[in-house]
C-alpha cells in the first residue's frame, strides 16, 4: 500500500530561523546532485532531524564501491537493503553475501507499522511496501538456493595456488599439473580430478609423462594432494563441479526494468570462511574477465555487498589480499560496484580500504581500550568536519550514520551525520517454505539445480590404471604359468628311474633273452614245416 507522508518543517536555529548560511546548510549543499541519486536518509544537526536536507549518492559513483560499518545492532543490514532496493528500482542488478541469512526479505514488501511510518515522517520519505525480483543461490547446494559451481580449470592454477596458500615453486608445479591436463585431454572438473592427476604424475608409471614438460617432485605433490584435503575439509567439494555457473546470470533485469537482487544464502557456510573467500575470488575474476572496459557509466552495471566482511580477510594469506586489492582497484572500469559491510573499518585491510569511495559508519562503541583506539583510527578516516566525530560516532541511534560519499566528479562530500530511510522491503527473512517454493520456482533452478558427474580427469585416469592393473595381471599370471610348466617339466627329467621288477629283470636278462632267441628259431623252424610241408632234416 502506497503511503505519502508529508514532511515536517525544516529544523530551525536556537532563534526560531533556518540558519541558511550554516554548517548544516554547507554540509547539504555538498548533496544537491544534478544526476540520477540515491537517497539515504536526512541530514542531523545538533541532535534534530532536518527532512528539507536530503544526504544522498549519486548513481554512477557507486561503481566507486564502499564500506557500511559499525557496531552489532546499529542497523548495518537494513542500510545495504535500503540502497540495493533502490539499486534494483533504477534498473540496476544486486548481488548480496547473506553470511547470517536475514536479507532474503528483501524480495517481499516491507510491512507498514508504527515504527516504519515514524520514521519516514522523521526524514521526509514517501514510503510504499514494496519487494524486489530476486534469486536465491547457494555455494554447490550447501543450504538453500540454485546451486553455483565452477570447474577446476575455470578457476585455474593463479587463484587455485593463492586459496591454497602454495608458495612460488609450488605454484610453478601445479600450472605445470593444469598444462599437462590439457594437453591430453584430462578435464579437470572437480577436486577428486585434480587430486587424480597429481597422483598420476608422481607414480611410476606417470614419471616419464613429464620428461617433456619439467619434473614435479614428490614432496612438493604432497603438499598440493595434502592442501587440497584441508580444502575439502572446508566444503570446497560442494563447490568444485557441473554445471559450472554461468556468472553472467548476475547482471539479469526483471521484465518491468528492474534490476534482479541475487542472493547468496551462505548461513550454512559461515564457519568455513576459505570456501567463502574462494567464492569471492572466483566471482570477481570471472566478472573481470568477462567484461569489457567502460570506464566511468551513467549508473554500474552490477553492485555487491559483501555482509560480515570480516570472515573474508580473518587469517587471509598475503596472496588473497594482493588478489582482493587488484580486482577491487581494476573492476570499477568494468562498471562493477564492490561493498563491504562489517563491524569497523579495521576489519578490512588498509589498501583494500583505500580502494572505497563511499562510506555510511553507524555507531561505534568504546566500553574497552581497544574499542576505544579503533574509534580514534576511525574518526582520523574521516575528512575535516564540523562534527565532533568522536562523540557522534559513540551517541548515533539504530538507522542513524555518519556519510560521505563522491562527488559527480569525484570529490568526496562533506561529512554528514545522517537519519536513515526505512527499507521498502521485509526488515527480516522470509520464511523458509517461501523462500524454498521461490528457489524451485526459478527458470535457472532446472539448469543447474541437479549436478553432473561426466567423464573427466578421475574416470579416464583410473579407467587406465584398471586396465594397466589387469594387463599387468595377466602377463604375471602368463610368466608363472609358463615358470610352472618349464619347472615341471624339467623335474620330469631329472627324475630317478624306478627299480624293475622281478619279472622285469628276468626278462630283461641275457640268459633269458638268449633263451628266448633259441626258443623262438626252433618255433619257427616248426612253423614253417607244418605250413610249407618241408620234412624235417634227418640225420
Amino acid at each position: 500500500m502506497s503511503q505519502s507522508i508529508d514532511p515536517p518543517e525544516p529544523a530551525a536555529t536556537a532563534g526560531g530561523q533556518t540558519d541558511p548560511n550554516g554548517p548544516a546548510a554547507a554540509i547539504a549543499a555538498g548533496y544537491a546532485f544534478s544526476g540520477p541519486a540515491l537517497e539515504l536518509g536526512a541530514l542531523l544537526w545538533d541532535g534534530v532531524c532536518d527532512p528539507g536536507r536530503q544526504i544522498r549518492v549519486p548513481l554512477s559513483m557507486l561503481n566507486r564501491h564502499g564500506l557500511v560499518a559499525g557496531a552489532t545492532g546499529t542497523g548495518k543490514t537494513k542500510t545495504l537493503q535500503l540502497i540495493a532496493e533502490q539499486l534494483s528500482a533504477n534498473g540496476v542488478p544486486v548481488f548480496l553475501a547473506d553470511v547470517k541469512g536475514d536479507v532474503s526479505g528483501i524480495s517481499a514488501p516491507g510491512a507498514p507499522g508504527g515504527r516504519t511510518e515514524e520514521r519516514a515522517r522523521e526524514v521526509g520519505q514517501s514510503w510504499e511496501a514494496t519487494g524486489c525480483p530476486a534469486e536465491f543461490y547457494s555455494l554447490g547446494g550447501i543450504g538453500p538456493g540454485i546451486p553455483v559451481r565452477a570447474s577446476v580449470t575455470a578457476f585455474g592454477p593463479v587463484l587455485l595456488s593463492k586459496v591454497l596458500q602454495l608458495n612460488q615453486t609450488q605454484e610453478q608445479s601445479l600450472g605445470l599439473i593444469f598444462h599437462y591436463a590439457d594437453s591430453k585431454g584430462l578435464e579437470l572438473i572437480d577436486l577428486k580430478d585434480l587430486r587424480a592427476v597429481v597422483a598420476f604424475l608422481v607414480s611410476d608409471q606417470g614419471k616419464p609423462e613429464l620428461k617433456g614438460i619439467g619434473g614435479l617432485s614428490t614432496v612438493t605433490a604432497g603438499v598440493i594432494l595434502r592442501a587440497l584435503t584441508a580444502f575439502e575439509q572446508q566444503g570446497a567439494s560442494e563447490f568444485f563441479g557441473e554445471p559450472e555457473f554461468d556468472t553472467s546470470e548476475f547482471l539479469r533485469t526483471a521484465p518491468d526494468g528492474r534490476g534482479v537482487v541475487s542472493v547468496l544464502e551462505l548461513p550454512a557456510v559461515q564457519d568455513k570462511p576459505q570456501l567463502f573467500s574462494t567464492f569471492l575470488m572466483w566471482l570477481l575474476a570471472d566478472l573481470y574477465a568477462d567484461l569489457p572496459e567502460v570506464g566511468d557509466l551513467e549508473q554500474p552495471k552490477l553492485v555487491f555487498f559483501f555482509d560480515e566482511a570480516h570472515l573474508l580477510f580473518n587469517g587471509a594469506s598475503k596472496a588473497f589480499l594482493e588478489s582482493i586489492t587488484q580486482t577491487v582497484r581494476l573492476i570499477r572500469s568494468k562498471g562493477i560496484g564492490v561493498f563491504f559491510v562489517t563491524q569497523t573499518p579495521k576489519d578490512v585491510p588498509a589498501d583494500v580500504l583505500a580502494q572505497l569511495g563511499n562510506r555510511v559508519q553507524h555507531a561505534l562503541r568504546a566500553f574497552t581500550p581497544d574499542d576505544a583506539k579503533a574509534l580514534k583510527a576511525t574518526v582520523r578516516t574521516f575528512p575535516n568536519s564540523p562534527y565532533d566525530l568522536e562523540e557522534l560516532l559513540t551517541g548515533l541511534g539504530t538507522g542513524e550514520a555518519v556519510v560521505t560519499v563522491l562527488s559527480e566528479n569525484g570529490a568526496p562530500t562533506p561529512v554528514a551525520a545522517t537519519r536513515l530511510r526505512a527499507p521498502q522491503s521485509l526488515m527480516g527473512p522470509i520464511d523458509p517454505a517461501a523462500l524454498d517454493a521461490a528457489v524451485k520456482a526459478s527458470l535457472l533452478y532446472s539448469r543447474y539445480a541437479e549436478p553432473v558427474d561426466r567423464e573427466s580427469a578421475y574416470e579416464k585416469i583410473t579407467a587406465e590404471q584398471a586396465a594397466a592393473e589387469a594387463q599387468a595381471e595377466a602377463a604375471a599370471a602368463a610368466a608363472e604359468a609358463d615358470k610352472q610348466a618349464k619347472a615341471a617339466e624339467r623335474a620330469a627329467r631329472s627324475a630317478p628311474k624306478p627299480e624293475p621288477s622281478l619279472a622285469q629283470q628276468v626278462v630283461g636278462s641275457g640268459l633269458f633273452r638268449s633263451l628266448a632267441r633259441s626258443v623262438g628259431t626252433q618255433l619257427g623252424r616248426e612253423i614253417s614245416r607244418s605250413l610249407f610241408g618241408t620234412a624235417r632234416r634227418r640225420r
